[in-house]
This record gives structure tokens, sequence and C-alpha cells, in this order.
């Protein structure tokens, strides 16, 4: 047997921190220190756990960029010490965390690890357990030269091991919350865990660097019928607005209205970052396709391939952090830096 692995678990919030109280039937955090009383079979692993947790858990609709970056620190404060992390964190936001991490931890080539559940770690029919038990697992196990099976930020959900930026919750209902629309899974754990290595390249070298992120003005904008002249004006024109992604019909189609195009021609000539993702859950931005397209990419928009929503809007404001150059922000942008999109 291998030499027990070391897996710090931080605990952000959310469903899967919470018990129920045996007197009034009431949901509260429990304490993270005693993890091992309320999951019997973490002592079965062969890994050594340790856990800190943030002092007020955060319901994950309130996320911002300044938790992540407490959470990208922690991971860094704490990366020589630990063979992977476990990040527990509530599913609504999980996706953009996990986006947000794969950029800002520059160099990584350990396991981070977000998972959570559907309900609560502390009912009887959880999916908490086997989430938190299986991403521990992953994030501990090694190969035969002793390197992390995994080494990056991904999402671990009912048996299924996601690229953390290719990640978009899909189900408020069911354990099946989280898919990979536009990428295969990295492992799948059945009686085995079964690890895709040919998708699982090593993006970093190992030498962590943090970039913080901060919050910008970065402004979602999705396309539908109707919109009127002065909606789309108001958001294209806004000082406030240094980038705009544009949530558009299926190959990343918009109307051809000439006060449509003019607004975006507009903004992109006032260096705006315009961004094109398709509404679309499969398939991806095509700007080449239509004629529809070819005047968006004449106009200087920028075509996001199959990238989700979540990881452009991680992408974006991390290209701010490093470069002032809307030029180089635009050349960035259609590169894969951490494997979140097809090019």
């Amino acid at each position: 047997m291998h030499q027990p692995s070391k897996v710090l678990l931080i605990y952000t919030g959310g469903t899967i921190g919470m018990v129920q109280d045996v007197d009034s039937n009431a949901l509260h955090p429990f304490d993270f220190s005693q993890i091992s009383q309320e999951i019997p079979e973490l002592n079965k692993l062969n890994c050594e756990i340790e856990t800190i947790a943030f002092d007020v858990p955060i319901d994950s609709s309130d996320i911002c960029p300044n938790d992540w970056n407490r959470l990208a620190n922690a991971i860094k404060e704490n990366y020589q010490n630990y063979d992977g992390f476990i990040v527990l964190h509530g599913t609504d936001t999980m996706a953009y965390t996990a986006s947000a991490l794969s950029f800002m931890l520059e160099g990584l080539n350990k396991p981070v690890i977000l998972t959570g559940s559907q309900l609560p770690i502390g009912v009887l029919r959880t999916d908490g357990k086997e989430n938190l038990l299986t991403a521990i697992e992953v994030a501990g196990d090694k190969n035969a030269q002793g390197k992390p099976m995994v080494g990056e930020v991904a999402i671990y959900f009912e048996y299924k091991l996601i690229r953390g930026n290719r990640a978009h919750k899909t189900s408020t209902s069911h354990f099946d919350a989280f898919n990979s629309p536009n990428f295969r899974v990295l492992a799948e754990a059945g009686v085995n865990i079964e690890y895709k290595n040919h998708h699982i390249p090593p993006f970093g070298n190992g030498d962590l660097n943090v970039v913080e992120l901060h919050n910008q003005g970065i402004f979602v904008l999705p396309i539908f019928p109707g919109m009127s002249q002065d909606q789309v004006e108001f958001v294209l024109e806004s000082d406030k607005n240094w980038a705009i992604l544009m949530m558009t019909f299926g190959a990343g189609n918009v109307p051809m209205q000439p006060w449509f195009i003019d607004a975006i021609k507009n903004a992109t000539a006032k260096n705006k970052v315009v961004v094109n993702v398709t509404q679309c859950m499969k398939g991806k931005v095509n700007m080449s396709l239509y004629k529809n397209g070819q005047i968006l990419e004449s106009i200087g928009v920028i075509g996001g391939s199959d990238i989700t929503s979540e990881a452009a809007i991680a992408k974006l404001m991390y290209l701010k952090e490093k470069t002032d150059s809307v030029e180089k922000i635009k050349e960035q942008f259609g590169i894969s830096l951490r494997g979140e999109m097809t090019v």
C-alpha cells in the first residue's frame, strides 16, 4: 500500500455541510473538525484528512471574487503540505468557482476537487457522503510514479469527475446535477475509478502562483427576440462595462437590424471586448458558418467556441488582471489556456 496521501478539506458552505437537529429537525452546519464522527467511512481511506472552514459558511449564491481569492490563497498557503485539496461548496455557483480557480491557480499540478450535494450530509438519503468520499479518493490518488492522477481543478458529482471550467449545473432536482456538455469527463467512478488519462494533460509545473480576481465591468447580455434598441445601447455604451458577453442564438447568431450591428460596432470601436457565446447547451459558436456571424467577426466580436458562460466570465476577469491591452485580451481569449475551450 502507498504511503497515505494528505488531503486538505476546505469547507466554504453549502448543503453538504448541513445536519439535522434531533429535537427541532432544523438544518444547521456541523463542525468539520469532527467530520470523521459524521462520516466514519473516512477512516477506511488510505488518506490523512485535515480540515479548515470559512468562519461563517457562505450560501453559494453569495459567492463573489473576494471569496475566490480567499480560497485560492488558502490553497497556496497549504500547497506544499498536501497532495490534494477538496473544496466543499454549494452547487448553485460551483461551476463559476471551479472555472475561476482553474485560471487563478497558475502552475497548479495537484488536484483541487470541488464537490457538494443536493441533500444535506445529515439526511438519510444524502448524496453527500458518496460525493465526498470519492472526491477525497480522487484527490489522494497517485500513479505508479507517485504523481497525482489529476493535476487540475475539477468537480466530482454523482460518479463523474468533470473539468472545472467545462462544468455546468443542469439540474436542481436530480443527484446528477452537473454535466460537461462539450468535453468528455475526466474520470468515472464505478466499481473502480476509471481515469481518462488522455483527457488529463499537465497544465502546470507545480510552481503555484495566485492571480487574484476582482469585481469588474463584465456584463452578460442574453439575446432574445424583441430586444429594444434602448436596452442594447444602454449595455454596450455604458462606461462601466469594458467587456460584454453576448449569449447568442445557435452557432453565434444575433438580430441583423442595422441599429443592433451599429451598437456592437460602436462598442468594439471604443475598445470594448465583445465575446460571442452560444445559448445552446451543446455545440459551439462558429462565426464563419453564416453571414450573420461573419458580420459580427468583421466588426471585432470574439468567437467563444464551446466555452461555457461560467468559464468565459472567469477567463475575462483573469485576462483583465494580466493585461490592460484589449488586443492582448482578445488574442488570449481565443487560446485554450486551461482546457476550457476547443480551438
